[in-house]
C-alpha cells in the first residue's frame, strides 16, 4: 500500500470551502457526492476530502462530533495516564523488592 500523501493547508482549505459552497449552491447534493468530484478536479480521493469536510463541519459545531482540540486533548491526556501508569508500575515493584530486602536482612 502507498504512503498516504500530505496535501498542504491551503489546498485542504481550498477544496474544503469549494465543497461546500458547491453544496451550499445546489442544497439536494450529497456530502460524498460533491467531495467526488470536486476531489477528481483537484487531485485528491473523494473519500479523503469527504474526512475533511466531515470534520471541518465537527469543529465549526454543525454536526455533532469530537473537535480537532477536544481529540488532541483526550489524546495528550491518554499519554500521561498511560505514563503515570507505567510509573507506578515500577514504584509499585520497587516498593516489594525493597520490602522484601528489609526482610532478608533482619535476623
Amino acid at each position: 500500500m502507498p504512503a498516504p500523501k500530505r496535501y498542504p493547508d491551503e489546498l485542504r482549505e481550498r477544496a474544503i470551502r469549494l465543497v461546500r459552497d458547491r453544496i451550499a449552491a445546489e442544497p439536494g447534493l450529497a456530502v460524498s457526492r460533491a467531495c467526488r468530484s470536486t476531489g477528481e478536479q483537484l487531485g485528491i480521493n473523494g473519500d479523503t476530502l469527504r474526512n475533511w469536510v466531515k470534520r471541518e463541519r465537527i469543529d465549526d459545531g454543525e454536526i455533532p462530533g469530537t473537535t480537532s482540540t477536544d481529540a488532541a486533548r483526550i489524546a495528550e491526556l491518554e499519554k500521561e495516564n498511560r505514563e503515570l501508569r507505567r510509573a507506578n508500575t515500577i514504584l509499585r515493584q520497587a516498593s516489594a523488592y525493597f520490602a522484601q530486602a528489609e526482610l532478608d536482612r533482619r535476623p
